[in-house]
């Protein structure tokens, strides 16, 4: 099953998956205020099911390079559902006043988008993180590339911006060096925290760290790790033991840690005001990766 996915993640990270054929990009409604946020429909892995997403553009008619902003998750099913639409807008018009298009596609069994939940970790003691987080990965990419498709966007330079279970997705996505891609951001990246709605209480972290290792074994697309000192889902602690882990085999990572945001530094990405925390770390990592020589893939 695991080599099952890696396959379809690879077909996914080239723009060859089957599912995505049957699918089409669109806008579905039009721009509107702030950054002429607009939604769209992206493919996803399901051929049944669309990816609601909303896209915010800087002004003009581009190209402009792309940053995808792959939101969070809960293993809970009734709180996918109820999923309002994820958006990050404080995150998203961080990077439009850098100059990018940002796209922030629904997944699966989340919100409006519905259909299947592609990204299970099952259980808790033996939970499957390689497997949710290629599955979270196959997502972010299939999105991405039907974006690409847009003749208002640059083929390559994209930013792929993980938060929780989808900053584990996007590195995941690290680990198979997707083409056109510069470099990934990860805001607290992880899977199976809170377990059993208990803070600093994290699902099986061994199988976690073996995991990062996995997914760091092969990569060498430059990673932006971010987590803030009151992170309860994914601590500085357990976040650092990650990123070492990760890049033990692959390229390099650059892990800050950031001061505390609110009562709960875990929803630093996707709040407004989190960008008076992120944005001057995030400016200087991202310059020195973006003056830095390309990674050739």
């Amino acid at each position: 099953m695991k080599y099952v996915q890696a396959l379809c993640l690879l077909a996914a990270l080239l723009g060859s998956a089957a599912p995505a054929a049957a699918q089409t990009s669109g806008a579905q409604g039009p721009e509107e205020t702030p950054h002429r946020r607009q939604l769209w429909s992206v493919p996803s892995p399901d051929p049944n099911t669309s990816s609601r997403a909303v896209l915010f553009r800087p002004p003009g008619n581009g190209p402009f390079p792309l940053a995808v902003i792959a939101h969070a998750t809960t293993q809970n099913a009734l709180r996918r559902a109820q999923m309002p639409q994820p958006e990050y807008r404080a995150l998203a018009s961080w990077f439009v006043a850098r100059g990018y298009a940002v796209l922030v596609p629904e997944r699966p069994g989340h919100g409006l988008t519905g259909g299947r939940y592609l990204e299970d970790q099952d259980g808790c003691d033996n939970a499957d993180y390689l497997g949710a987080g290629r599955a979270t990965a196959e997502s972010i990419a299939l999105a991405m590339n039907g974006m690409r498709k847009q003749p208002f966007i640059h083929g390559d330079g994209a930013i792929i911006v993980g938060h929780s279970a989808g900053g584990w997705g996007a590195l995941a996505m690290a680990g198979a060096n997707p083409k056109g891609v510069r470099v990934i951001v990860a805001f607290a990246p992880g899977r199976g925290g809170h377990a059993n709605d208990r803070p600093h209480d994290v699902c099986a972290p061994q199988r976690l760290i073996a995991a990062a290792a996995a997914f760091g074994k092969t990569a060498h697309v430059p990673v932006i790790w971010l987590v803030a000192r009151n992170d309860s889902y994914f601590s500085p602690d357990l976040s650092r033991q990650l990123a070492d882990t990760f890049r033990k085999d692959g390229d390099k990572v650059d892990f800050r840690e950031l001061q505390d945001f609110r009562s709960e530094g875990h929803w630093l990405a996707e709040s407004d005001g989190g960008d008076d925390i992120y944005g001057a770390a995030l400016d200087k990592a991202l310059k020195a990766v973006m003056t830095g020589p390309a990674t050739a893939r």
